[in-house]
């Protein structure tokens, strides 16, 4: 996972250690979580509807798979 550093002011880094300290969690997860909010964690909205080169063709459709190989166990 990586490791960013940050630097506040000493005022901020205060409150920070009391929010964390209120809700029971280090400082860096609560950090962690406030980023993780404010960021997102999946797909911006209408992401794939907006990228370049998007599919402007007929649906895809899966073909059929055929049969599950039966393998020798060892």
């Amino acid at each position: 996972m990586p490791q960013l550093h940050l630097y506040v002011p000493e005022k901020v880094a205060d409150r920070l250690r009391k929010q964390a300290q209120a809700q029971g969690v280090s400082v860096s997860r609560l950090l962690a979580e406030v980023v993780l909010r404010e960021v997102g964690s999946g797909w911006p909205p209408d992401f794939f509807a907006h990228v370049v080169g998007g599919w402007k063709g007929k649906p895809l459709a899966r073909g059929p798979q055929g049969k599950l190989e039966v393998r020798e166990t060892f």
